[in-house]
């Protein structure tokens, strides 16, 4: 049986947010911004095309508790953020 379509993307998109959280856990900071975890990910140059995908993952690792957006230093509402934005693992203090 083959993949169709939307297999494809639910593969992208789990091989992103696995990405995502791996460049997150290695990091020797607390946040990272999108195109700092784009240009760990990316191959070559091609890191532009990553900064929407990241935004979409990051929601949605965001809304399930798996990572927190920060905006200004803050923990950011995922459903409703604007601007610049950092991402970083939920902290367990």
């Amino acid at each position: 049986m083959g993949m169709n379509n939307s297999d494809s993307k639910t593969a992208d998109t789990d091989s992103l947010d696995d990405a995502i959280l791996a460049v997150l856990a290695r990091a020797d900071v607390k946040t990272l911004s999108a195109p700092e975890i784009a240009h760990a990910i990316a191959a070559e140059n091609d890191w532009h095309g990553l900064l929407v995908p990241i935004r979409r993952s990051a929601v949605a690792l965001a809304q399930a508790g798996r990572l927190v957006i920060y905006r200004k230093g803050k923990p950011a509402d995922p459903n409703d953020f604007r601007g610049v934005y950092r991402l970083g693992l939920p902290r367990h203090d």
